[in-house]
């Protein structure tokens, strides 16, 4: 099962299980295609199987799909598009008709069918030993729970699809009135008690991989205390599928790049694949979209530009090195906006967090080994999109030639949790349940990772080689013993928060840190309008019909997706009625 070389042709063989998702509503897929259970119900075939459950991870199934991640960092970044700022989705105005909620849905279900044709097929295989079998059942659930944690983030209320429903048993009404993450907990309780702490295979889940999912999936439902326990034990006995340590890699970029990412931090990343002679441009699809649009060997097409609130964040107080929480919006990075590459710009020269030029391009620092950003040429739509490109999923020029095929796809580990994220998980929990001191600790030590010199971004010399000298103002800090508890838990709240934005910046995670931060001393409507004035108000110069100072958050309204009206219409029973109920605000 190496992860990094999915044999295509048993994929093709799975398509058929899926066939008709196209032109179907989810609930109306038959379970079998063309392929008989006598094929499939053998060591063999079951394991083929569960390679296909192992390669929707990537969460790619369509060009929409594709996008989902882009259309979730509505404060980190801009999905964008040729005409500008997508208003439907980085300024709220997402109607329940909209296509890529509907495509997203349907996507979401075929993921989770192919972890339940596994379930439905292994009891009828013979070949596999008891623990064989636990550890199939244990990865098909825990690719299941994966998908339907998704699920419940974007939507809530979700229909409950397992391994017994199925087009031939007409039980596929299935309502969306019922509260999934207990089941999703199931599956990865189940999966943390029944797989293995070591593969040969790293690309395989791990019990600890389940467990973190597990913890995350309690932190969606603020269940603190429960994720707690969970996430002490990872953090002191936690291990690789490859048997290291959990731990923070010394150099934060290496957290990025092919030649490290079976590193101590990698919780679960996905594992990707190029240039593996199976034919077609394979890797990592989900990050095609990131890089820049006209620069570097087309590193990507440029759709995914970081927001200047973003880049404004990253700043450091120049004395201790801290972030500016409370007022970084009020002192606002200087930029390149509106100038050509040929005018002339010189960098902002205040103290910065180092992870800012990993997660971000910026004109006149080095863009990892491309050279030195040259700004507007490299940016996809500067008046409408902002100055800044994405960097941290871009394939490196020194290995391109094996790390990046075809439309810019590379094998740029996707991370979907990192040691980072188990300790600021557990800062968080640390703040509403346990020690403020602890929850310090854990956010400095991740801090104290980020002032390492050794992992600054470096100038060029003249003959290109990098030298010893910082590309920025670089400063980073520890907060002082007692901070959290001086502060109280308001400001130790607020400080964990910030650091998971700019540890976790261009990562997929902003939206739905958000979301779920909603309470409390926390009103996520009121964050994101007034980021949209601020952004706004930003890009108003170039562009002054930019949807931002016109977009809206409607609180109890936005904080989920809309159930896409084709579902509803098409799970309506005997009665007339759609056993879907639309979420709240999106009725009609």
């Amino acid at each position: 099962m190496d992860m990094e070389k999915i044999i295509k042709y048993w994929i093709l063989i799975i398509i058929g299980l899926l066939t008709g998702s196209c032109n179907k509503g989810f609930l109306e897929i038959p379970p079998y295609g063309q392929v008989s259970e006598h094929t499939l119900a053998n060591k063999i075939g079951v394991e083929k199987l569960l390679i296909g459950a192992y390669s929707t991870l990537d969460e790619f199934a369509s060009n929409d799909g594709m996008y989902l991640n882009n259309y979730t960092n509505p404060d980190d970044a801009r999905a964008g598009s040729n005409a500008g700022v997508n208003a439907d989705y980085d300024c709220f105005g997402l109607a329940a008709n909209a296509g890529i909620p509907s495509s997203r849905w349907s996507e979401q279900y075929l993921f989770i069918l192919r972890a339940n044709t596994v379930l439905e097929i292994l009891p009828k295989v013979t070949d596999v030993s008891d623990q064989e079998r636990k550890q199939i059942e244990a990865q098909a659930r825990f690719i299941r729970g994966f998908h339907y944690l998704k699920a419940a983030m974007l939507w809530r209320n979700v229909p409950w699809i397992d391994e017994t429903i199925n087009y031939g048993s007409r039980n596929y009404l299935v309502p969306n009135d019922q509260d999934i993450y207990p089941k999703i907990e199931a599956d990865f309780e189940f999966a943390a008690d029944n797989l293995p702490e070591t593969w040969s295979e790293v690309g395989r889940a791990n019990k600890w991989a389940a467990k973190s999912f597990l913890a995350k999936t309690y932190m969606f439902q603020k269940k603190f205390t429960e994720a707690k326990v969970l996430l002490d034990d990872i953090i002191l006995r936690g291990r690789t599928s490859n048997n290291l340590k959990y731990d923070l890699l010394p150099k934060y970029r290496d957290n990025f790049r092919t030649a490290t990412k079976h590193g101590a931090e990698a919780v679960f990343a996905v594992q990707n694949s190029t240039y593996d002679g199976s034919g077609g441009a394979n890797g990592n699809i989900m990050y095609f979209q990131n890089g820049t649009y006209g620069g570097p060997g087309n590193n990507g097409f440029g759709w995914y530009q970081p927001t200047f609130d973003l880049v404004d964040a990253f700043q450091t107080d120049a004395s201790t090195g801290l972030p500016l929480i409370d007022t970084y919006h009020l002192s606002p990075i200087p930029s390149d906006y509106g100038l050509t590459a040929s005018q002339p710009f010189t960098p902002y020269a205040g103290t910065l967090d180092p992870r800012l030029d990993w997660s971000v391009g910026r004109r006149g620092i080095p863009y990892l080994d491309w050279g030195v950003n040259p700004g507007a040429s490299w940016v996809r739509n500067q008046a409408t999109g902002g100055p800044y490109v994405a960097i941290k999923h871009t394939a490196e020029k020194a290995s391109v030639s094996t790390d990046r095929e075809g439309t810019n796809r590379t094998n740029v580990p996707h991370n979907h949790i990192r040691f980072a994220d188990v300790l600021l998980w557990a800062a968080e929990c640390e703040v509403e349940v346990g020690s403020l001191d602890k929850a310090q600790e854990y956010v400095n030590r991740v801090r104290a990772r980020a002032a390492n010199p050794q992992g600054f971004v470096f100038r060029y010399n003249t003959d290109g080689s990098v030298s010893n000298t910082p590309a920025a103002n670089y400063k980073v800090g520890e907060y002082p013993a007692g901070e959290f508890v001086a502060g109280g838990k308001s400001f130790a709240r607020k400080a964990v928060r910030f650091e998971r934005r700019l540890e976790l910046a261009m990562e997929y995670h902003r939206y739905f840190d958000l979301m779920r931060y909603d309470g409390n001393d926390f009103d996520v409507a009121q964050h994101h309008n007034q980021f949209m004035q601020r952004e706004g108000q930003r890009m108003a110069t170039l562009f002054p019909g930019n949807p931002y100072l016109t977009g809206r958050f409607t609180k109890n309204k936005n904080e989920l997706w809309p159930i896409p009206v084709q579902q509803i219409v098409r799970s309506i029973g005997a009665d007339g009625v759609s056993v879907l109920k639309q979420n709240p605000g999106f009725e009609q």
